[in-house]
């Protein structure tokens, strides 16, 4: 800041505010909440998150109205989307298991103000997910009576023609979610009881449906004579994907129940793979089912199973599945009543939300006020807004989720420990990581330059003297030692980390661009071919580069818990899928988003920025300040500073051992 000019000082400071970095305390295992969920009851809540309304309804839409026969490998491709984003997941909700999900990962690695917009369209995410489901739920009970329920509201209530809005109003959606948020307020395990009875139930209708689906498959239904396998070509293969995002955006409830989980390092990635697993497969066989029994273009949108068992004869087994569509949209609205709460949760405990939600009742271990303050208003888009419309917009908060998730894997897998035990500085919480070689921030004179080095923790760095001589390993986020003759001079100053978070940055951008011009570069820019193409070369060199000079680093690699394979390679894999996948979305969508991000900048910034808590615990004063000095010969001496009014401070040195103090005499005199 000092060589930056005057006026340039309060943006910095402003922008160091607003980027701030979550400081984790050591025992990461502690928690207000209750700590009683399995690997099997994560499982089932991920089985449960995914598998409902996507597979019961939102199937025969996309298949009708947007890809055909071919959903099968649009289901394929969000899947592997899906699998790279939750890897990110996985390792998070191992390494930090603590509620927020996306939102806390963010806060760890990237910065406050993105953490808060993370978390404020998680929330979004999941009001819209499970009002989506609400609907989905009410118009396959309205199918069983013959649409009894919808005719009654719109002939003796009201109905109405609005852009957006239901036809009518959906007093059965908002009422099962007031019920639903009723039952998950009584605590975790009634909410994982609940679950595991409605999971089973739809496991098992769903081998039913495949079993008979595939005896009353007709092969004819996917020729040309019916339109074909992919009537609306690779396009529609691709816009099909990006709304069947929709269909597993249920596996971070497991993230965001890692807080409860009795053995979170275990339980989490387990449960994520095989629950993902299992939907995956659920879908992919099950949008094959059912485009083989009946012609895709005369599918039925909202309930689009039961309606093909009934039009081939099968009335009893249309009755099967439609209970069993109920059960599997019964375990999705507990799962995005489950979440949702707990993501408010965080972000009050946090400061950035208001303060009445982070109050945990003190029988049920849960936080009350969110469950029901948050039901009620996800009740109220369920009771007027349209499925459609709910479904395309949730699509695009999960997919920058998961980007920004991806980018915080790389992020943290290249930065140096961080925490905090009771508001002082002090070393990881996994008491297996190796100790990082590289200069803390409370290092004050430059390693290489021969004078006094100062450091925090003197656990950490006992074992920097030994290693000043080797150059076979280097500190997390420094460059690897064979990489040094080359790039050193240029690179070899900056902090640890600081070049990888460039690079990442880097990444988004290239990646942004990449796909902004491979998808609008010949048709809405009319990019010449020869411009289209050179523009496409300089970005993929830029994204490859990026990685490289991330891959040049050294990550963390000692940790026991699970860890994203090829890294930094899976997680940008990632961020370039969801980039291109969020640009597949209409333009309304991005403009209901940009309202919607707009709003959230307003409550950070009018409430969130000055509750902070990490801001408070910047603002309060040290009383002590405990350092380690390194003298060029390589002794070590602790000084103890008593923090005085004015900003003084009396310093006294305590020597580490006899032989050091003619040492550090003779270094002082010798100044």
């Amino acid at each position: 800041m000092e060589t930056c000019p005057r006026g340039c000082a309060p943006a910095v400071r402003f922008c160091e505010r607003v980027n701030r970095l979550k400081t984790l305390d050591d025992d990461m295992m502690a928690t207000s909440l209750k700590r009683c969920l399995s690997t099997l009851d994560l499982t089932l809540l991920g089985v449960g998150g995914m598998v409902g309304s996507g597979l019961y309804v939102l199937t025969g839409t996309v298949a009708k109205d947007i890809v055909g026969p071919a959903i099968i490998i649009s289901y394929i491709i969000a899947g592997l989307a899906s699998l790279l984003a939750a890897f990110c997941y996985a390792e998070f909700g191992a390494r930090i298991p603590k509620t927020g999900s996306a939102y806390m990962f963010t806060y760890v690695s990237v910065g406050e103000v993105w953490a808060f917009l993370i978390g404020w369209n998680v929330i979004l995410e999941n009001m819209i997910g499970g009002a989506a489901v609400a609907r989905a739920w009410s118009g396959y009970l309205d199918s069983i009576f013959n649409h009894a329920i919808q005719n009654f509201t719109e002939t003796h209530v009201m109905q109405w023609n609005v852009p957006f809005l239901a036809h009518y109003p959906d007093f059965l959606a908002a009422g099962i979610l007031i019920i639903a948020s009723f039952f998950i307020s009584f605590g975790v395990q009634v909410s994982s009881y609940l679950n595991h009875i409605f999971s089973t139930i739809s496991m098992c209708v769903i081998i039913f449906i495949l079993i008979f689906g595939f005896i009353l498959a007709e092969p004819v239904n996917w020729s040309q004579k019916e339109g074909g396998f992919a009537p609306f070509g690779i396009s529609g293969i691709l816009a099909g994907s990006a709304t069947c995002f929709y269909a597993f955006v249920g596996f971070d409830v497991i993230a965001s129940s890692s807080e409860e989980a009795k053995n979170p390092q275990k339980s989490v990635p387990i449960a994520t793979a095989i629950s993902l697993a299992i939907a995956a497969a659920a879908y992919i066989l099950v949008s094959t089912v059912l485009t083989l029994m009946v012609p895709w273009h005369t599918l039925d949108p909202n309930s689009a199973l039961s309606d093909a068992f009934f039009r081939r004869g099968y009335s009893w087994a249309g009755i099967i599945v439609a209970i069993g569509s109920i059960c599997a949209m019964n375990t999705v609205l507990l799962c995005n009543l489950f979440s949702l709460p707990r993501i408010v949760y965080a972000m009050a405990e946090d400061g950035l939300f208001f303060s009445i939600f982070a109050r945990v009742n003190p029988t049920t271990k849960v936080p009350v006020n969110a469950i029901l303050v948050f039901g009620i208003l996800m009740s109220a888009m369920a009771l007027v807004f349209d499925l459609e419309a709910l479904v395309q917009f949730l699509s695009i908060g999960t997919l920058l989720a998961y980007t920004f998730v991806a980018a915080s894997v790389i992020v943290l897998r290249f930065q140096p420990d961080r925490s905090v035990s009771k508001g002082t500085a002090s070393t990881s919480p996994n008491p297996n990581a190796e100790p990082s070689v590289a200069p803390s921030e409370s290092q004050t004179i430059n390693e290489d330059n021969g004078e006094m080095k100062q450091y925090e923790s003197f656990s950490d760095k006992l074992q920097l003297v030994e290693r000043q001589a080797s150059t076979e390993r280097r500190g997390v986020g420094q460059l690897r030692a064979y990489w040094e003759p080359y790039l050193g001079k240029l690179l070899g100053n900056c902090e640890p980390g600081e070049v990888v978070g460039y690079c990442v940055l880097s990444v988004l951008v290239s990646s942004v661009s990449f796909c902004v011009v491979l998808e609008f570069g010949s048709n809405q820019l009319n990019l010449p071919l020869w411009s289209f193409i050179v523009l496409l070369v300089i970005f993929s060199v830029a994204y490859v580069l990026s990685l490289a000079l991330i891959w040049f680093h050294e990550p963390h690699t000692t940790r026991k818990t699970f860890q994203v394979p090829l890294v930094p390679l899976t997680p940008a894999a990632s961020i370039l899928i969801n980039i291109f996948l969020m640009l597949k979305l209409s333009y309304l969508t991005w403009i209901r988003f940009t309202v919607w991000i707009a709003i959230g900048l307003l409550v950070y910034f009018g409430y969130g920025i000055w509750h902070s808590k990490e801001g408070m615990r910047e603002q309060q004063p040290k009383d002590v300040a405990a350092r380690y000095v390194v003298l060029p010969s390589g002794s070590l001496v602790e000084t103890v500073q008593p923090v005085q009014p004015g900003g003084q401070s009396d310093t006294s040195a305590h020597h580490v051992n006899p032989s050091t103090a003619s040492t550090a005499e003779e270094s002082a005199g010798n100044r």
